[in-house]
């Protein structure tokens, strides 16, 4: 019989969430900085990374006070 796959400790997940706030912080500049020179592809790239990595960081978060 499959044991039911534990949950990860609060204090844990606030910490991945909070290094993937900061790698969200930082493409937010690139995606910024890129927009102000010119470089639409790399601005949208970029801005793209930030919010795929917002929307995993909260996931991380949520998914823990659901289960």
């Amino acid at each position: 019989m499959a044991e039911a796959p534990r949950q990860r400790p609060r204090i844990r997940r606030l910490v991945v969430a909070a290094l993937a706030l900061a790698l969200a912080v930082l493409l937010g500049g690139l995606a910024y900085a890129a927009w102000a020179v010119g470089l639409t592809f790399l601005a949208a790239m970029a801005a793209l990374g930030c919010l795929m990595t917002l929307w995993v960081g909260a996931l991380t978060v949520l998914r823990g006070e659901r289960g």
